[in-house]
C-alpha cells in the first residue's frame, strides 16, 4: 500500500508541528472560555460536575483534529502508479569468433583458457538482452556454430559445449575473421561487431586476414580483437598419454600475433586487447559491453489517485460536528 504513495507539497507536513502547540496553548487558557461571576461566596452553588461537562475539552480536540486533516490535505497525499513501455531501436548484431586450437587448453588462464573464456562470453550474452549474437569457431579451418540469432539460451548452449578437437589443427585466423564478416554481410543492424579471440598466430588457412580485414571495412563491421595468453612461458598441450589418453603439458613460450590483431582493429574502428590471466578477460568483455550499447528507449505512464479529497471532507466533518455540540449539547456551558 505504502510503496506507492507520495505527497505532492510534504513542506505543508511541517505546519502539523503546530497542531500539539495549539493544544498546549488551549490547556493553558481554557478557563478563560467560560463566563465567570464575581461574589463573595459560593457554597450555596457547589454541585457535581456532570459527565457531559467533562466532555467539553472534546469540541476543541475536534477543532484540532479538522486542521489537522486540512494540513495533510495541503501536502497532496496520493498513490502513484506506474506502467512502463520499453522501445528497442535496431539492436548490435555481435558474431564471437572463438579460436579452438589445441592451444586454448594451455593452462596460464584456470583451468584452462578455453573454459576461462566460455565463462566469460557465456555472462557477456546473458548481459545483451536486446542483440541478436553468433557463434564462429577456428582452428584450422572454420564454421559458424551457431547463426546470429535472438534466442540466448542456443548461444550459451553452443558455447558451453565449445571443445577442442572439432577442427583440423592449427590457427587460421583469416579464416575465422572471414567467416565472422559472411555472418554478418546481409545484417540490417544499426551497428554489427565482431569480436575475435585468439591465442597464437595465424599459420592455417587460405584466406588472408588482411583481406578478410578490408571486407570488414567495407560492410562497416567493427572488430574487437583479443589476444589470450599470459606474458612469458605457459603450460601447452603437446602430446597424449598413449595409455590413459589424457593429454601431457610442458613449459612453452606464448605467441601472439599482436600487430596483426592491432592492424584488424584499427582499420575497422574497432579496438585491440590483451587477455593475460581470468581477471583482465572478464573486465575486456565487460569494456566490450559498455562501448557497444544498445539505445533502448523506456516509456513511464504515471496514474495519480488523490486522497486529499477525503481529508478534506473528514475536516469538514469535524468542524460541523463541532458546532452542532457547541449549539446543541453544549450550549448551556459556554
Amino acid at each position: 500500500m505504502w510503496t506507492n504513495f507520495e505527497f505532492l507539497n510534504p513542506g505543508f507536513l511541517w505546519l502539523l508541528v503546530g497542531v500539539p502547540l495549539l493544544a498546549i496553548w488551549h490547556f493553558f487558557t481554557r478557563k478563560k472560555d467560560m463566563a465567570v461571576l464575581t461574589m463573595p461566596s459560593v457554597k450555596g452553588f457547589k454541585v457535581h460536575a456532570s459527565f457531559i461537562s467533562k466532555l467539553k475539552p472534546f469540541l476543541y480536540l475536534l477543532r484540532l483534529m479538522a486542521i489537522t486533516c486540512l494540513l495533510v490535505a495541503l501536502a497532496r497525499p496520493r498513490n502513484v502508479s506506474v506502467s512502463k513501455k520499453t522501445k528497442t531501436n535496431r539492436g548490435i548484431d555481435i558474431v564471437m569468433a572463438i579460436d579452438v586450437s589445441a592451444s586454448m587448453l594451455a593452462r596460464d588462464l584456470k583451468p584452462n583458457r578455453l573454459e576461462a573464456l566460455k565463462k566469460v562470453a557465456i555472462d557477456f550474452v546473458n548481459r545483451r538482452p536486446n542483440d541478436r549474437i553468433g557463434i564462429v569457431v577456428y582452428a584450422g579451418e572454420s564454421f559458424t556454430q551457431t547463426p546470429i540469432t535472438s534466442d540466448k539460451g542456443i548461444v550459451k548452449n553452443t558455447i558451453s559445449e565449445l571443445k577442442w578437437g572439432q577442427l583440423e589443427g592449427g590457427t587460421a585466423i583469416g579464416m575465422g575473421l572471414g567467416s565472422a564478416v559472411n555472418r554478418l554481410k546481409e545484417s540490417k543492424a544499426k551497428s554489427k561487431v565482431i569480436i575475435l579471440l585468439t591465442d597464437g598466430v595465424n599459420n592455417s588457412g587460405f584466406v588472408d586476414p588482411k583481406t578478410a580485414t578490408e571486407l570488414a571495412k567495407e560492410l562497416a563491421i567493427k572488430v574487437y580483437t583479443i589476444g589470450i595468453g599470459t606474458n612469458g612461458m605457459a603450460d601447452f598441450p603437446w602430446s597424449k598419454d598413449p595409455r590413459t589418453g589424457k593429454l601431457q603439458f610442458r613449459k612453452q613460450q606464448v605467441e601472439i600475433d599482436e600487430k596483426l590483431l592491432q592492424f584488424i582493429a584499427t582499420e575497422t574502428q574497432g579496438k585491440y586487447f590483451r587477455a593475460t590471466d581470468n581477471a583482465s578477460l572478464k573486465e575486456i568483455y565487460n569494456e566490450i559491453d559498455k562501448l557497444e550499447k544498445t539505445k533502448v528507449e523506456e516509456f513511464k505512464y504515471y496514474n495519480y489517485q488523490e486522497k486529499y479529497r477525503i481529508l478534506v471532507l473528514f475536516a469538514l466533518g469535524f468542524l460541523l460536528l463541532e458546532f452542532l455540540l457547541r449549539s446543541t449539547v453544549f450550549k448551556s456551558f459556554i
